[in-house]
């Protein structure tokens, strides 16, 4: 059956959250739809699909290995070459005993880089986890080539995708004349002895990593919760940024010492390799949108079809970069409840990435503006799938009301986590406009665990319709996330 509309009364809202949300069991005239995705919905898009502005392929040059130059300043005979950021795993790695954030990992060496543009990884990585940045099971000195400069940053994420390190460029590079912005160091093919150490035992015994460049260090400690994520390390080498396409640059390494044993690269040492000799076109750009209904099936329907993708997020200032894909509802007022459930599957996720889902408000949530001040649309009530990256990807409550500000939930310990890694998800959402003494409260499950936001005193009465539902992009920029629903029961009228 393509859509089912039954007619519900509170019963079947407080199902959604038996045993939760007890509070609304009467509420008469609430219709609820059904949607299994079988066959495409024809739901209401904007720029959700890719146009002509931004369905320009980019050319991708993973370009690195062993190398029989001298480059970085020993015999001939080392490792590197050019390398892109791209959303394509790339590395080229020596495998080493596993290891995990219980024991001390150390490398050190020389390496060059090219003056150019890049993000690439030099470090400690599991080669059964290459899929996004931050990269999950990675010690790590991230490189950013800036033209004839780069900054650098010591960096680590655990199994659970939760990350830290020194979010500062080194801290401890060079300061610009005024003492205050620092200006990266010279690339340009200039040497660098460099160093990177894990001590399980430093910090308390919460570990912390150390980085060296020359004469410069950082130190990224762990917070203690991602200690017991814990991580498994089973590869040294390089790796690409795995965010979307951008620019690449050479980098090449020797004199390696890896956990005690020395690289010479005399000869080709055959390390494990993917995708790092491979010129290719990818259409992972950015913001290039490209979600709405699918006829697959990852988030584990009942059968073929869902609705997701690739998500960017938006930028309000510009009408193109805001997208949205969502059934026509309502309108939906604050007055009376509402609800949705349905499957949720997460495949990839970045570092500053949002998927938002949920009801919104079709011509209010897309007004251009030129505020970069909130990232969550007026006239919107949902979820958030997103970091920070300290914490991995949230799932979690969040709203605007028309003319208010946007209020995600309260970091807390009950917010669900939710993980790239492919396992499907139930999920609930429940608006109780008699919960929190009246304000009103949202109330969210994924695979049974809660948690709640209540409104602000006074948003009830603010006048918000909502006359969408489905995915729309937040009004703040930044990286990708691909995920899909399926399986969804929602309300469209009150």
């Amino acid at each position: 059956m393509h859509m089912k509309k039954v007619s519900v009364a509170a019963l079947l809202l407080t199902a959604l959250f038996a045993g939760v949300v007890m509070a609304q069991r009467r509420v008469g005239g609430v219709r609820m739809k059904s949607e299994t995705f079988d066959r495409d919905p024809q739901w209401d898009g904007h720029n959700n699909r890719p146009s002509d502005r931004n369905d320009q392929p980019v050319q991708v040059r993973q370009d690195f290995g062993f190398s029989g130059t001298s480059h970085a300043g020993g015999d001939r005979g080392e490792i590197g070459g050019f390398i892109q950021a791209a959303g394509e795993p790339a590395f080229y790695g020596k495998v080493i005993e596993p290891k995990t954030l219980k024991d001390p990992i150390r490398a050190s060496g020389t390496f060059t880089i090219a003056d150019g543009d890049t993000q690439l990884l030099l470090g400690f990585f599991n080669a059964e986890t290459t899929n996004e940045w931050r990269t999950p099971n990675t010690v790590s000195i991230r490189i950013n080539g800036r033209g004839d400069h780069f900054y650098a940053y010591v960096e680590y994420c655990t199994s659970k995708w939760r990350a830290g390190g020194d979010t500062q460029p080194f801290a401890f590079m060079k300061k610009s004349g005024d003492g205050k912005d620092p200006t990266g160091l010279p690339s340009g093919g200039n040497k660098y002895q460099w160093s990177l150490t894990y001590n399980p035992t430093a910090n308390n015994g919460n570990g912390s990593v150390t980085a060296i460049i020359g004469d410069y260090t950082a130190v990224g400690d762990l917070d203690p919760r991602h200690k017991r994520d814990g991580a498994i390390f089973n590869r040294f080498g390089l790796m690409n940024v795995m965010k979307s396409a951008g620019d690449g640059t050479e980098i090449y390494l020797d004199n390696l010492t890896i956990n005690g044993e020395k690289e010479t690269f005399d000869r080709d040492p055959k390390w494990d390799q993917k995708n790092n000799r491979r010129t290719y076109q990818t259409n992972n750009v950015r913001p290039r949108f490209d979600f709405g209904y699918s006829p697959t099936n990852f988030a584990g329907g009942k059968g073929k079809g869902e609705l997701g993708g690739q998500i960017f997020r938006g930028d309000i200032r510009y009408p193109d970069s805001m997208a949205y894909y969502a059934d026509e509802i309502g309108p939906l007022t604050l007055d009376k409840p509402f609800a949705a459930s349905g499957k949720v599957v997460m495949l990839r996720g970045v570092t500053d990435s949002t998927t938002m889902f949920g009801f919104f408000n079709a011509e209010q949530s897309m007004r251009t503006n030129p505020s970069q001040n909130d990232a969550v649309p007026e006239s919107m009530m949902g979820i958030n799938i997103e970091g920070p990256s300290s914490e991995g990807f949230l799932f979690y409550p969040v709203y605007r009301t028309e003319g208010g500000a946007g209020r995600p939930a309260p970091r807390s310990p009950e917010i669900p986590y939710i993980f790239p890694d492919a396992e499907v998800r139930e999920w609930k959402f429940l608006y109780n406009p008699a919960a929190a003494g009246g304000k009103g409260r949202i109330s969210i499950s994924l695979d049974g665990r809660v948690t709640s936001l209540d409104l602000m005193e006074g948003e009830k009465s603010s006048g918000t319709r909502f006359d969408r539902f489905g995915i729309i992009t937040p009004w703040i920029d930044g990286a990708g996330q691909t995920v899909y629903f399926d399986d969804l029961t929602y309300t469209v009228s009150q």
